[in-house]
């Protein structure tokens, strides 16, 4: 049912819980583990001058985050890839999905306050949902109550 399941990761404590559900998932299916992380261009946008040390260290946090699920994915005896791309987080896990022909994403949320989406400019999890072609599991994080 899901050969390529596509786990977005920040890095942050959320996604050890994201993969509690999403390597399960794959491996009953016997899947191949996608993991995505995206240096938000909006960020190194906002930096002066487009400072590479920004970059530079969002790439850096980047390649922990997907070594981290890669490494899992390879404890639970799973087939795993992992790739960093630059753009806006929901557009870009969006298009790397259909390029890359995913049967399920399976995505962290914090579980924000109406008013900290508003300050964020929404969630990711929500856009994805919202704008997802294939079927989208969301998981909150347990320390968010």
């Amino acid at each position: 049912m899901y050969d390529d399941v596509l786990i977005p990761t920040d890095g942050s404590d959320t996604v050890a819980e994201t993969l509690s559900h999403a390597l399960p998932i794959a491996a009953d299916n016997d899947a191949t583990v996608h993991a995505l992380y995206v240096v938000d261009s909006r960020i190194t946008a906002a930096a002066s001058d487009g400072d590479a040390d920004v970059e530079s260290t969002l790439e850096s946090e980047g390649e922990a985050a997907i070594t981290e699920v890669q490494d899992r994915a390879a404890n639970a005896g799973l087939d795993a890839v992992g790739e960093i791309r630059k753009g806006t987080p929901a557009k870009t896990i969006l298009e790397y999905a259909d390029e890359q022909g995913i049967d399920l994403i399976v995505i962290g949320t914090r579980g924000k306050s109406p008013r900290e989406k508003v300050v964020s400019m929404g969630s990711v999890s929500e856009r994805v949902v919202d704008s997802a072609s294939v079927p989208v599991f969301v998981v909150r994080d347990a320390d968010d109550g």
